[in-house]
């Protein structure tokens, strides 16, 4: 994008270092002495891993958190920053990773009440005219009296940045603005943003876990681990390999698992019809039909809110459908624990913490909630034996990797990745016919990420039918057989692997085939 295109923005991008910066929580030190240089006018990326700091350095930044030691320096001079209100009269502002948009409202009153000096009484007139404007001199913008419930995703975030250039920051964080967007809406949005850092207009630093979004928008780029700055530079110097190995340091990462051609089962998973309502009685499913055969897994891609939650929660019991029927080889499903078992049907929902645990109960104890009253957990179906399942427990966290102090630990003081392994190893260890799993690998570090997904193959290579629902797509297209397309409530688009093309699928996700 030519500086033309950008032709008055108020202001100039500026520069920001933290220096020598630590934040302690007790004992525990959640950045320790990170150094980082964002020149003026320079897209920065910011990786690592789930708790290497990212999110304490941003709070530090935007003064929700004080540091411990260290300073922030802003255009060359050492600024302290005691509240995110300071944060914003210097100039720098945030885009959250959710929005924090009023639905209700429309674009123009959100842009209006974001500012701090709103009076009690608002001259309408008056501020249309200023933000028409505002809007005239962006190189993108959104229409004034749009509401924004009616807004797509990518308008949402495009309008979540105008606002902080209303605002007058030149100094933008960016807190993972694609989780949410089709990759055009991806595409468009980060081209705009690279666009306005050319320009001179602002400096962005963008918090991401795609090194894909790097290598196509990213200047340069800092690396945490475990609350250190482990280095960094120039995008163009470095390999996405160079950066993963930052991130992980010396950690064992697990190589892909071989796909198996031409896996023998006979199983077969199929939604017929199904309709689900959301919390409020609103249909969020409407007429899903979908069959997976053994050894396939069939990937569900969409935005978020598109009633991939919803639809999880109805095959695996935990909302009620209005309509439509779960059949695996021709037979009823209806999601009892005696169905499970009877079926061998295996799962992984989102947030397994929250809905596959119980958190203050041990580990063992969770791996065991499967097979608690069968032999040799139990004698007569409810006499329990402890030390059996403390037994079982060791051999399947030895063979998962599952990372904890013993088996007797609390499974809540485990780590995200462990506790997903920990699931896992209780959803994999018998014979699993049917597996469904939920962004199995969000928010978790490189070397769980490979574990759980080679764990994910194992089981399709074993002949189970595997059906995942992910709302990131370059997972979906990694793990998939073939890829079914979710829009609005529905799957109109099924497509072979070998077929699949990401800009096309990006179309039937924004529900624009």
């Amino acid at each position: 994008m030519k500086d033309s295109a950008i032709p008055h923005i108020g202001g100039k991008a500026i520069g920001l270092e933290t220096v020598g910066m630590t934040k302690r929580f007790g004992a525990l030190a959640a950045l320790d002495d990170v150094s980082i240089k964002v020149k003026p006018g320079e897209f920065h990326a910011l990786l690592g891993e789930n708790g290497a700091g990212k999110s304490t350095l941003v709070k530090c930044i935007m003064g929700f958190y004080q540091p411990t030691s260290g300073a922030i320096v802003v255009d060359g001079a050492e600024t302290p920053v005691p509240t995110p209100a300071a944060a914003r009269d210097i100039g720098i502002g945030m885009v959250y990773q959710h929005f924090t948009l009023v639905p209700a409202l429309s674009v123009a009153e959100n842009m209006v009440i974001a500012r701090g000096d709103v009076s009690t009484v608002i001259d309408w007139k008056a501020e249309r005219a200023r933000l028409e404007d505002f809007m005239a001199r962006m190189p993108f913008n959104v229409h004034l009296e749009a509401p924004v419930s009616q807004l797509s995703a990518g308008e949402k975030q495009k309008l979540e940045i105008l606002k902080q250039l209303y605002l007058d920051q030149h100094f933008l964080i960016l807190d993972e603005p694609t989780s949410v967007l089709t990759p055009d809406e991806a595409e468009q949005v980060l081209g705009l943003v690279r666009g306005m850092t050319e320009a001179g207009a602002i400096t962005v630093l963008m918090i991401t876990h795609k090194f894909r979004e790097v290598t196509a928008f990213a200047d340069s780029v800092s690396v945490l681990r475990r609350g250190r700055f482990v280095g960094g530079g120039k995008v163009a110097e470095m390999s996405t390999d160079e950066m993963s190995h930052l991130m992980i340091g010396e950690a064992e990462l697990r190589a892909p698992e071989p796909r198996a051609d031409d896996v023998e089962s006979d199983r077969v998973f199929e939604l017929a019809g199904l309709f689900v309502d959301n919390d409020e009685g609103v249909s969020a499913v409407e007429a899903v039909n979908l069959k997976i055969r053994g050894g396939e897994i069939v990937g569900i891609a969409g935005v978020s809110g598109n009633g991939q939650t919803e639809l999880m929660e109805a095959i695996t019991g935990q909302r009620a459908m209005t309509d439509g029927r779960v059949f695996i080889n021709g037979a009823p499903f209806d999601a009892t624990r005696t169905d499970y078992r009877n079926f061998k049907m295996f799962g992984l929902p989102e947030e397994p913490l929250k809905n596959a645990a119980v958190r203050r109960m041990s580990v063992a104890e969770n791996i065991a909630f499967r097979t608690f009253d069968r032999a040799p957990m139990a004698k007569l179906g409810w006499w329990l034996r402890p030390p059996e399942m403390r037994k079982r427990a060791a051999e399947l966290i030895d063979a998962y990797r599952v990372k904890t102090p013993s088996t007797e630990a609390p499974i809540e003081t485990l780590s995200g990745g462990n506790v997903q392994r920990a699931i896992l190893a209780r959803e994999l260890s018998g014979d699993v016919e049917v597996l469904v799993v939920a962004n199995p690998c969000f928010g978790l570090d490189f070397v769980s990420v490979a574990e759980i997904r080679a764990q994910i193959v194992a089981a399709r290579n074993n002949g189970a039918a595997v059906l995942l629902v992910s709302e990131d797509l370059d997972e979906v297209l990694e793990l998939s057989d073939r890829v079914a397309v979710m829009s609005g409530g529905r799957i109109d688009h099924v497509i072979p692997i070998a077929e699949a093309d990401r800009q096309t699928i990006g179309k039937f996700m924004a529900g624009h085939p």
